[in-house]
């Protein structure tokens, strides 16, 4: 995808707002990854950089739904600068490092967009250092189970974005595996439409979904959770520290959510992140629920002219293997 016109427009003045005066804005480049929303490194004539967040429908690979603007769905798409100030003043209240704020844009005075201009972290993400030294990610690894306990330990009687919720609204549906229950069910109609192998196993993993939700105790407290934490949303500073982004779907909710898609992500990686006291049976439901939005999700977004289409292509095959192999467990 190419600038967009809402980048192309307004970012000089935004550089030089967010950075100071006396810098020329020399280059943007598009940074590759986001999928929601456009994320851009701006650079000045002293070398000096910032990461731009544009959030704008041009730059949204994914297919239009409905209620994909309804706020008190915890799963509806994270989109816009609200929800990332709101992600982003409650993480940093926890101690959790996130890309430091240098503007943000509302109004159109620098975007034609809802912008953001933050901090450029240079380094490795996550997922990149652990392919690389593994021995060397262990002290990130170890920080990251810090910032997780502080989320974890961070309780509200209600569950949903943190936006809603920290705002005294009221997301829908009775409880969070309610809510995942419904996504999951959604999710398996969907890959059903598009893979053979999942609409002849369609009953057959619409049964356990069922069963497992049944069986889920009644919670009345929810912690902080990121929702999709993998490597690749994790950077790691110059000091070795943890850099948490792609925040705007942070939101009350299960830990256990977040903990059985670290297990998805991480792998033998996860263990120094592992604790004790998750519940069972919304682990096991959870990670029904996880693959097969792991693999209707990639093929939804197929429907569209996402870029790189064999890497998303390969994530949607791997789980669906994954959600049919649990049949037989």
């Amino acid at each position: 995808m190419a600038t967009t016109g809402a980048v192309r427009h307004g970012p000089a003045s935004a550089a030089r707002a967010a950075l100071g005066g006396g810098r020329r804005l020399e280059s943007v480049e598009r940074v590759a990854g986001g999928s929601k929303k456009g994320v851009y490194r701006l650079r000045m004539d002293d070398a000096t950089t910032a990461i731009a967040y544009v959030w704008d429908d041009a730059e949204n690979y994914w297919p239009t739904a409905e209620g994909d603007d309804d706020l008190t769905d915890p799963f509806s798409p994270g989109l816009g600068l609200d929800l990332f100030e709101a992600a982003h003043a409650r993480l940093d209240a926890l101690g959790v490092r996130v890309p430091a704020i240098r503007l943000v844009d509302r109004g159109g005075a620098h975007c034609a967009a809802d912008l953001a201009v933050v901090e450029d972290l240079r380094g490795e993400n996550l997922e990149a250092l652990l392919a690389r030294d593994p021995r060397a990610a262990a002290p990130a690894l170890a920080r990251l189970a810090e910032a997780l306990a502080a989320m974890r330990g961070h309780r509200a009687t209600a569950y949903g974005k943190v936006a809603v919720v920290d705002g005294g609204g009221t997301s829908r549906g009775t409880s969070c595996e309610g809510v995942v229950l419904d996504r999951a069910l959604r999710d398996l109609a969907e890959a059903a439409v598009r893979d053979p192998r999942i609409a002849a196993a369609r009953d057959r993993l619409e049964e356990p979904l069922l069963a497992l939700a049944a069986a889920v105790r009644p919670r009345a407290e929810y912690a902080v959770v990121h929702g999709e934490l993998g490597p690749d949303h994790v950077l790691v500073d110059a000091d070795g520290h943890p850099v948490v982004i792609d925040i705007e779907g942070t939101m009350y909710f299960d830990v256990e959510w977040e903990h059985v898609f670290l297990r998805i992500r991480l792998h033998d990686s996860y263990r120094p992140l592992a604790v004790e006291g998750l519940d069972e049976e919304r682990l096991a439901l959870y990670t029904l629920a996880q693959r097969l939005s792991l693999t209707a999700g990639p093929l939804r977004l197929l429907d569209g002219d996402f870029p790189d289409r064999a890497f998303m292509a390969q994530i949607a095959e791997h789980n669906l293997r994954q959600a049919l192999a649990l049949l037989h467990r």
